[in-house]
Formats: C-alpha cells, sequence, structure tokens
C-alpha cells in the first residue's frame, strides 16, 4: 500500500513539497521510499491541468487539443471566454511531498463523453481531489456522482478561486454540494504551487485517516 499510517507523509505540511518548484527532472530522488496514486478530476474547465502543472516537478505530460465548433452546444463555457484547448485522455504529474514520499498526479478529463476513461485511470488510487469552480457549481453535481459511484477512494475538495469567483464558506459549499461533513474542502488557487500543494496535502491527511479507520473497524 502507498501510504502508511507511520508514514510521517504530511509532517510539516510536507516542507519539501511547498519550496520553490524545483527545477524540473525526470529522476526521482532516491530517498523515496514511497509513492501514492492520486486522481484528480473535476468538471470541465475547472483548472486541472493548471493545477497539475503548478505543482509537478517534472514536465507534465498533457493531452489538450484545441477546442473546434463541434464542441459548440456541449461544452459549457459560461465563465471559460478564454479557454481554447481541452483535455482528451489525461494530465500526468509527479510530486515529492516529502524526501519519502512522491505522488503521481493523474488529471481525468471533465466531459461526460470521457468518463468512460475514469475507472481506468482511478485503478490503484489511494485518493482523489475534486476541482470545482464556485460560479460554475451545477457542473459538479455529475462529477461527485460519478466519483462516488465509481472510484472507491477518500476524496477531498478544492475550490479553485477564479478572479470572479463568489466568496463561499466552505461550510456552505459543502452543504451545497450535498458532501458528507468529514469531506474536506479547501480553497485553492490552482496557479499558486503553495497553495495548491496545501490542497494535495489536505487529501494525503484523509486519506490516511480514513485507512486508519478502515483498519481499526
Amino acid at each position: 500500500m502507498a501510504f502508511a499510517t507511520s508514514d510521517p507523509a504530511t509532517s510539516d505540511r510536507a516542507i519539501a513539497g511547498r519550496a520553490a518548484a524545483p527545477e524540473r527532472s525526470a529522476y526521482l530522488s532516491d530517498t523515496v521510499t514511497r509513492t501514492a496514486k492520486i486522481l484528480v478530476v473535476g468538471d470541465f474547465g475547472v483548472g486541472k491541468t493548471t493545477f497539475i502543472g503548478s505543482v509537478s516537478e517534472i514536465a507534465p505530460l498533457r493531452t489538450e487539443e484545441p477546442m473546434t465548433q463541434a464542441s459548440v452546444g456541449i461544452d459549457d463555457l459560461d465563465h471559460l471566454d478564454a479557454k481554447t484547448t481541452t483535455t482528451v485522455a489525461m494530465d500526468f504529474g509527479r510530486l515529492t511531498l516529502n524526501p519519502r514520499l512522491a505522488l503521481y498526479l493523474f488529471g481525468t478529463p471533465g466531459q461526460r463523453r470521457f468518463w468512460n476513461m475514469w475507472a481506468g485511470l482511478a485503478e490503484g488510487a489511494v485518493g482523489v481531489l475534486v476541482l470545482v469552480d464556485s460560479r460554475r457549481l451545477a457542473g459538479s453535481f455529475d462529477v461527485l456522482d460519478q466519483l462516488e459511484t465509481h472510484v472507491p477512494a477518500p476524496f477531498a475538495v478544492a475550490v479553485n478561486h477564479f478572479p470572479d469567483s463568489p466568496a463561499h464558506s466552505p461550510d456552505r459549499l459543502r452543504e451545497a454540494l450535498d458532501l458528507l461533513p468529514g469531506t474536506p474542502v479547501v480553497d485553492c488557487n490552482a496557479l499558486d504551487r503553495a497553495s495548491s500543494i496545501d490542497a494535495l496535502v489536505t487529501l494525503a491527511e484523509h486519506a490516511l485517516t480514513s485507512r486508519a479507520r478502515k483498519v481499526g473497524s
């Protein structure tokens, strides 16, 4: 198992990961003894590709393609006037969260027509980070339903803030999204590395707690 309760995966809020973005290298440090797969999901246009790109210590793998006229009337571009590309398979990145633990990040496409890929991408994931755009909450309901039905892993919600995002408390968003009381809800700026890493640390802590409860039950 990638996570273990005895491993200080989130000690000191992952000091190693919170540092400024390192010079990107394909090589994993020889101090790393554990790895964990994390799935990053969310509605179309919530910032999954940006999120993975901001935290990844390697050049992220992206499968973006230009949006065409075929998507007009199908993909909801409300508040997304500047969006010209979309992920069609997955995003991939890596983050060494502390000297002993590395996270492998897999981002899913947001559109419903690509959801058949989720099961394969989710295989082996120890946790899921759900990115949400508070300007477009309606699109997150189907994402959460898909997640709870087909991805049996603990998840946390990260609210990605845009310049015109309305301000909502985590409790209000938890209620609006009909989340269980124990589901973490955190603020996030996908453009900011430290903010994005904090969201991943919150997810890691939640995954550890959930696993400990399962072992103890």
